[in-house]
């Protein structure tokens, strides 16, 4: 059994993360999982005031502990104390906290995981001076036990010969010349103290989870594939995550034993309710008779709580110590981490510069119920802002990808589950979209990162386009093919380049991200001189930021969420935020030079039929049936008929 000693700070358990922490307890299984001894340490103080849980009576906190279902062990020693017996003392009451988790484990070995009850868990409360041991007072003001001790009580001990006489005391109250030889090493005698092997600290292979890591057993994604119509691009329509989830079904199905999906309370509304056929959620804490048909069990690969943090720390933790996994959230909401995310890529950046620490697994966030389709959250749930925080990483570490379709979505996510040393972040709508690319097609595109889509274009071979349609995310790539649509109609002569960016990092420099294109690269695809109309899923000056050096950036025109947000139709915020079709056409009028005079009444039409598309949509609270029931042409009957039927959104858990 591996047990973790995790200490608490008292000033982090102020924090709300570390108040949810504390519930961790309600998904631990005594007879499958490992053990966790939490260490509330109280010294007092924080940088420069007192702690709450320090300043609260024994009782009080030990009914608070007891009511978050921990089972409390105390531990005091004051600054006069004899260190030798304060450590005897302590080493009696550890004895009988490993005891306590001795006997718990023993208990649950006799019954079938499915069948154990949640057992009140060992915690100590660890109460010390702060700056114990340190000097007691500087320049006559006190330091042991007070906030003074914080960091560097003797800040200026190179530059006051009484500082530097303290700090010289103090340093010489250790007794060192008993501690090591005259060569500065550690005194044979204390040989036999030392942790030998894989007891050492630095040297358990759980805190260097790389030496762990095993392969994924992986199913193969292409088998669920959802092809297109046979006639053509566009069809069917599929919720592409619902999909997905019947492949991490799979996923979760061959690893048993080291793959975990988690959630904050939004693995079904997800779409991803699939995964539990293969496995239930696991819950410890107590069941009612109406859970009986819900997919809860005291063993499970799912964890779900509603805590973004709890969430994050429990998958750095599970990667860490050498597993699999990956998060599902509303794509709003992963702000909340925001902080943690941060930490985690600067820890994998660090990493990579230490021969020894073998490499883990990325962590996985699949972004979801996201920013184009809230039908019914509106503005609050409105937030792609989490790419542009992850974009300010290291390029060593990040990957951002925006899958248009289904069959994108399966081979970005298979690839992301099998690499490691990354953070890759997964947007994906969950509600019904057309399937652009066959699977061959697929992965062929994610493969470049990009691609041009001649299919879509009326572009001439040997000529350049007078213009390019470009799109990243799923809403994105469907306003821009429906424009695309709209200028084959109206505008034939036009020749019109559609190009769609699944690998967002493909927009940087070669030389600021390996994923970047060359400049050569670059204007092949985009010109070096023609009108770029750019239909993003974020904020667009992100777009604006990674192709800031391009050749042609001062034609680059993008269009994206701009915080103009409702609870309202999925067309109504395509046109609120200017991505919409409509705009798109206008946009090309306005920027290819030789088509503003001579298509000034198309621009005007394009104009009408935005306003009878928003009066449509505040009369009857749906959009216009010509925008809701588009295909792209060459999709087939069945998939006009199926766009209908799906026209409504679905709910939470449906």
């Amino acid at each position: 059994t591996q047990l973790t000693f995790c200490v608490v700070g008292d000033g982090e358990a102020e924090t709300g993360p570390l108040a949810t922490g504390w519930h961790g307890n309600k998904f631990v299984n005594p007879k499958t999982d490992g053990v966790v001894l939490p260490v509330l340490h109280l010294n007092g103080y924080k940088i420069a005031n007192p702690t709450v849980l320090a300043r609260i009576p024994d009782d009080e906190l030990a009914d608070l502990m007891r009511g978050y279902g921990h089972d409390p062990y105390f531990f005091e020693a004051q600054p006069g104390d004899d260190h030798l017996e304060a450590h005897r003392r302590f080493a009696r009451l550890l004895d009988d906290v490993l005891d306590r988790i001795v006997a718990i484990k023993t208990d649950a070995e006799s019954v079938d995981a499915d069948a154990v009850e949640r057992p009140r868990w060992p915690m100590i409360v660890f109460r010390t001076p702060k700056g114990w041991t340190g000097p007691a007072s500087v320049d006559g003001k006190q330091t042991e036990a007070h906030w003074r001790s914080h960091q560097v009580p003797l800040a200026n001990a190179r530059d006051s010969e009484e500082h530097l006489q303290v700090l010289a005391d103090w340093l010489a109250s250790y007794r060192p010349e008993e501690l090591f030889d005259e060569r500065g090493a550690l005194d044979d005698r204390f040989d036999v103290l030392r942790p030998a092997g894989e007891r050492r600290m630095s040297a358990n292979p759980v805190a260097n989870g790389g030496q762990l890591l095993k392969d994924l057993i992986m199913p193969d994604f292409r088998d669920f594939a959802v092809d297109p119509d046979s006639d053509g691009h566009g069809g069917p329509v599929v919720e592409s995550t619902r999909r997905l989830g019947e492949f991490l079904a799979e996923v979760a199905r061959r690893n048993p034993d080291n793959f975990r999906v988690f959630g904050p309370d939004e693995t079904a509304s997800n779409r991803l309710q699939a995964v539990y056929e293969a496995t239930p959620k696991q819950w410890l804490g107590d069941y009612l008779p109406t859970d009986a048909p819900d997919p809860m069990r005291r063993q499970g690969q799912v964890m779900e709580v509603l805590s973004e943090h709890q969430c994050q720390g429990w998958l750095e933790g599970y990667l860490l110590t050498g597993r699999h996994g990956m998060m599902s959230s509303y794509e709003a909401f992963i702000h909340v981490v925001d902080s943690m995310f941060n930490q985690h890529a600067k820890w994998m950046e660090s990493t990579n510069e230490i021969g020894w620490r073998r490499p883990v697994a990325s962590l996985n966030y699949l972004l979801s119920s996201h920013v184009w389709r809230q039908d019914h959250n509106g503005f609050s749930h409105q937030d792609p802002g989490f790419l542009d925080v992850v974009m300010n990483k290291s390029p060593e570490v990040i990957r951002v990808y925006l899958p248009p379709d289904v069959n994108t979505l399966l081979s970005t996510f298979d690839h992301c589950l099998r690499s490691k040393q990354y953070v890759n972040v997964v947007v994906a709508g969950k509600q019904p979209e057309p399937v652009f690319l066959n699977m061959e097609e697929a992965i062929a595109h994610c493969t470049r990162g990009l691609g041009i889509w001649e299919w879509a274009g009326t572009e001439v071979p040997g000529s350049e386009p007078d213009v390019v349609l470009a799109c990243a995310g799923d809403v994105p790539t469907l306003e821009t093919l429906a424009a695309a649509d709209l200028l084959r109609q109206h505008i034939p002569e036009l020749t019109v380049r559609v190009v769609n960016v699944v690998d967002l990092m493909r927009l940087q420099d070669e030389h600021e991200h390996p994923h970047g294109l060359s400049d050569r690269d670059f204007d092949t695809i985009f010109t070096a001189d023609r009108p770029v109309i750019f239909a993003f899923h974020g904020y667009p000056w992100l777009v604006h930021r990674l192709a800031y050096r391009r050749t042609n950036h001062a034609n680059l025109h993008v269009r994206g969420f701009k915080e103009k947000g409702s609870t309202t139709t999925p067309f109504d915020m395509c046109m609120r935020n200017d991505i919409d079709r409509f705009h798109l056409v206008i946009d090309v009028i306005d920027r290819v030079p030789s088509l503003r005079a001579r298509y000034a009444t198309l621009r005007q039409q394009m104009v009408d039929r935005r306003i009878e598309a928003k009066a449509y949509a505040y009369q009857w609270g749906t959009d216009i049936p010509e925008v809701a029931d588009w295909t792209w042409p060459d999709a087939g009957a069945t998939t006009a008929d199926a766009k209908a039927a799906a026209r409504a959104t679905g709910g939470d858990n449906e």
